[in-house]
């Protein structure tokens, strides 16, 4: 199990080392993340000599990540996690495609995915016009799947399946969990889950070896970092052993290094990529604009 914080937190939450106290107000949300058994992935595909992700670790330990996922990969790091975000689809799925390789390549830790929805409602503005405009052009989500899982092998960093609650309802979730494991997605986050609802999640979940995340707040950039973060992050590493990855707002080089600082063990940034990426005027200045911040991020944590 990991921890996840995002974004700006709108009140107080009780938590416990399984997660978000039950029968407390649903003031967070409720997700999951985790890997895929590790038969179902090939060890090191896709990994070449081309990178090593965390500061003078053996390269080996790069190779385990992909049998591994998100939880486990925030675990083994000697330094903080690099965990961007992008939705898929816009401006077009070829690009996020592209967009995959570029953050592997630049360090990535792991990788998050956004699958486009109409009523994102965990999401900030500039995420949730990227998943209008992706859905604009008509990305399902059998398109993006299948996108993913012609990628996947390339990677060397686990990827993260950002979905809501009704796409998953719509096919059942033990269907869901099979159709993902099969894509090869290392894990998921459902930010709209209600609390009293995770039991049948967790249940299905735990069959694909994936495992509950909390996490705070709806998404988008921030100027400052807000110090109400540095405290949550602290009352949670009180009560669990668990990695706990932050993406309060996080936008630079300069909010990286601080929440590092904290002692997070991840920095999860997604407004900022998504802006760079769906917002340029073509997807080649876009791509450019995405490797730029990319690595001047990982940069800050090296």
């Amino acid at each position: 199990m990991a921890f996840a914080l995002k974004a700006a937190a709108t009140g107080t939450a009780s938590f416990s080392a399984a997660g978000p106290r039950r029968g407390a107000a649903p003031t967070g949300r409720v997700s999951f993340r985790g890997a895929a058994p590790a038969p179902a992935v090939a060890v090191g595909r896709g990994g070449g000599g081309r990178r090593c992700c965390v500061g003078g670790q053996a390269q080996h330990l790069r190779h385990l990540r992909r049998a591994q996922g998100a939880g486990e990969v925030l675990s083994e790091n000697l330094q903080t996690a690099f965990v961007p975000f992008i939705t898929a689809g816009d401006p077009d799925l070829a690009t996020t495609a592209k967009a995959l390789k570029i953050l592997d390549a630049c360090g990535s830790d792991v990788i998050e995915l956004g699958v486009p929805y109409s009523d994102p409602l965990a999401d900030g503005p500039v995420i949730q016009a990227a998943a209008t405009r992706a859905l604009a052009k008509g990305t399902t989500f059998e398109d993006v799947i299948s996108m993913v899982k012609g990628v996947i092998p390339e990677l060397s960093c686990p990827v993260a399946l950002f979905t809501y609650y009704n796409p998953i309802l719509k096919r059942g979730i033990p269907k869901f969990m099979s159709i993902v494991k099969e894509a090869g997605v290392h894990g998921l986050v459902v930010p709209d889950v209600p609390l009293e609802e995770t039991d049948v999640l967790r249940s299905e979940a735990a069959k694909n070896n994936l495992e509950l995340v909390s996490t705070v707040g709806v998404t988008g950039t921030r100027t400052n970092v807000s110090g109400k973060v540095q405290s949550l992050l602290q009352d949670i590493k009180k009560v669990t052993e668990k990695p706990v990855a932050v993406g309060f707002g996080v936008s630079t080089p300069e909010h990286v290094q601080q929440i590092a600082g904290w002692g997070a063990d991840g920095v999860i940034i997604g407004s900022a990529m998504v802006r760079l990426l769906g917002e340029a005027a073509s997807p080649e200045e876009g791509l450019k604009k995405l490797e730029e911040l990319a690595k001047n991020l990982k940069a800050a944590l090296s």
